[in-house]
């Protein structure tokens, strides 16, 4: 089967029996995404703005699963950009290491289409304590 990508928008194969398969910009990206957040050590994906429009869409039960991912696609060729929040204490260089390596995988088994390069951009660090909320204090009513 070959791969064949048309411009941005699309990949597409012909397969042996006759026809066109096309795989989205937007559906590259997901399967990036699903394939960082497989990944652990990975708290959350995309920058601080993102998170936040993410959190309301979790809120809302739907998750952008591309979140933090850009893509450009090629004839048959991708690139991937990942934007990420780690968890905290992970070895950084070994968390995008294993990020690139998920992605590519993904890339190639998933979409097949051959990897040029998967940017890794590690852009905080999550804390546990950061997001229990509690201070110390005792609840002052029950």
């Amino acid at each position: 089967m070959a791969n064949d990508i048309t411009g941005k928008q699309a990949a597409e194969s012909t397969a042996a029996q006759g026809g066109k398969t096309t795989i989205e910009d937007a559906v590259v990206a997901k399967i990036a995404g699903i394939a960082a957040r497989d990944v652990p050590g990975v708290y959350a994906l995309g920058g601080g703005a993102a998170r936040v429009v993410g959190a309301i869409r979790d809120a809302l039960n739907s998750t952008d699963l591309a979140q933090g991912i850009g893509v450009e696609v090629g004839e048959k060729q991708v690139a991937v950009d990942v934007t990420l929040v780690a968890e905290y204490p992970v070895s950084l260089q070994e968390l995008a290491g294993a990020v690139r390596a998920s992605v590519y995988r993904a890339m190639q088994e998933l979409v097949g289409l051959e990897v040029t390069e998967v940017n890794v951009t590690i852009n905080d660090v999550h804390i546990p304590s950061e997001d229990e909320g509690d201070d110390g204090q005792e609840a002052r009513v029950q």
